[in-house]
């Protein structure tokens, strides 16, 4: 592989091991693909899979092998048998602890799309957004945007591999959410693009999974979750159940978001990348429930049980990551395993953004 690379797009750089799983795995990944040790990972039983350090580095190994790579490793180990063996391995306890986490969801005779609205109602997840517009100092905003890189700077490429896999209204209505998602063709408008903004402002580093090694377990399930449903045609309705939760519970924490820089003094180019989802993301909540997920149904109605365990899953895993932050914080300690560096002066944005207002709420539908 050339050493020649755009660090803002990847591949990213490996990180650093966590337990004898994920450093076995790091090793193999710097050497030419060959067979992992048989019985490798057939054990696994940690406490606690979704907190496990071990665990989720070693399926994020394993899934960004599918995403842009790693910077330095051979390309053939994407489907290498072994490899693909011992992810199975280590899919199964995180799987397993997701039914746990949030059993097996029933669908309301109203259908699917009332489903989501019910699951989305009933959340009361910890106050991480209201904290982060109201209370929370420059240092902590910091920390949560530098949780949050690891997925938006590849901002959603993980449902996207739902649309080879579905065909009429329900693929018509995820194009229409991932064009938006994808600014529409313009570099300048990719929702990955603003939140590299968001990043320089912020004084972090911009590159691709610059802050893998920061982040900690709970933060790699929140992405591995979205892996695990994307790369498993059988997960597809959970796939999309995830990513409709995501966009019906996005517009107000993202206005609160954007809120919380501007009250932390930070500009337009800062709050760009929040401000554009809370408009967007007011439209995409009903494309996707009744749209997508209900087109999904209407085509597959087998798939409603894992359409509302896609969606309640999500949620419970973003709900344990949100009181991370918080207990972190109210512990007067990090949330990331290593802390972000200090703040440097500001600096010109990556992209020249137009100055917007802050957005005004969306209508009541």
């Amino acid at each position: 592989m050339s050493e020649q690379v755009d660090r803002r797009y990847g591949p990213a750089t490996l990180p650093r091991s966590r337990g004898p799983l994920s450093a076995a795995v790091l090793d193999a990944l710097r050497r030419p693909p060959h067979d992992l040790p048989a019985g490798l990972g057939a054990d696994l039983d940690p406490a606690d899979p979704i907190t496990d350090e071990d665990l989720q580095l070693t399926l994020f190994l394993c899934y960004e092998l599918h995403y842009r790579g790693w910077h330095g490793v051979d390309e053939a180990w994407e489907w290498q048998p072994t490899l693909l063996a011992l992810r199975a391995e280590a899919e199964r306890p995180f799987e397993a602890a997701l039914r746990r986490l949030v059993g097996a969801p029933s669908v309301p005779a109203a259908g699917v799309a009332a489903g989501l609205a019910a699951l989305v109602a009933a959340d009361d997840g910890p106050p991480l957004a209201a904290t982060l517009q109201r209370r929370a100092d420059l240092s902590q905003f910091r920390e949560f945007v530098a949780h949050r890189s690891v997925y938006h700077l590849r901002e959603a490429d993980p449902h996207s591999w739902a649309l080879p896999r579905l065909g009429g209204p329900a693929k018509a209505a995820l194009v229409e959410i991932q064009t938006d998602e994808y600014g529409n063709g313009r570099l300048d408008r990719m929702h990955a693009e603003l939140f590299r903004c968001t990043l320089e402002r912020l004084g972090l580093d911009t590159s691709y999974g610059a802050h893998l090694d920061a982040a900690p377990a709970v933060t790699l399930a929140t992405n591995n979750l979205m892996s695990l449903f994307g790369l498993h045609r059988r997960w597809r309705g959970a796939l999309l159940g995830h990513l409709a939760a995501f966009e019906m519970t996005s517009s107000l924490p993202n206005r609160r978001y954007g809120n919380g820089l501007r009250r932390l003094g930070l500009d337009e180019v800062a709050t760009r990348f929040y401000d554009e989802h809370v408009e967007a993301d007011a439209v995409h909540e009903q494309i996707a429930a009744h749209d997508m997920c209900g087109g999904l149904v209407r085509a597959e109605p087998a798939l409603a049980p894992d359409v509302l365990f896609g969606a309640t899953a999500g949620l419970a895993v973003d709900r344990l990551f949100a009181a991370h932050l918080l207990d972190s914080w109210a512990a007067g300690r990090s949330s990331l395993r290593t802390p972000t560096p200090p703040a440097p002066p500001p600096k010109v944005p990556l992209v020249a953004l137009p100055a917007v207002a802050p957005p005004a709420p969306p209508a009541l539908v």
